[in-house]
């Protein structure tokens, strides 16, 4: 794998740390070849995004959903099984791994709720975006609204 270096970047940007790490972690094969637990994201509004994930034997206790730094994480742990309880499986198609998913958040999105319903898992987020961030309309003036300083003539 490749590494790139930005440090020469660094000395003519400012502000931009973020998306250099953000570069950099990309390039990196972190989740490759993860496919488990499976998992939809989708656009349920102008702002707002819902993840569901299907943890299909996990309970609320089980999981861990933690929001840092524009990073999402869940993750999921079963508990060791008790050896007084001795099950042989014919078959074991349904996984109860651990698991972490990590999903990168774009500035301003925040983390409202989280729903375990029916072996899936709902995370609704909202992107609030601060007034000062928003755009915002300059009204124009004509020339006839606008004040004329008078000078003073010298004779």
């Amino acid at each position: 794998m490749r590494h790139v270096d930005y440090s020469p970047l660094f000395r003519s940007t400012v502000g931009f740390d973020r998306l250099f790490s953000m570069l950099d972690t990309l390039a990196q094969p972190e989740n490759n070849g993860q496919t488990y637990p499976p998992y939809n994201i989708e656009r349920t509004g102008e702002n707002a995004y819902r993840i569901t994930m299907a943890v299909a034997g996990f309970s609320e206790d089980d999981l861990t959903i933690e929001a840092r730094s524009n990073v999402l994480s869940v993750a999921g742990a079963k508990p060791e099984e008790s050896t007084e309880e001795k099950r042989e499986f014919l078959h074991r198609g349904i996984a109860s791994r651990a698991f972490e998913r990590r999903f990168q958040l774009a500035d301003y999105v925040e983390v409202k709720a989280a729903e375990l319903k029916n072996g899936l898992l709902h995370i609704d987020l909202q992107r609030e975006i601060p007034e000062a961030m928003k755009p915002r309309k300059i009204d124009i003036k004509n020339g006839k609204d606008a004040k004329q300083i008078e000078a003073k003539s010298v004779n």
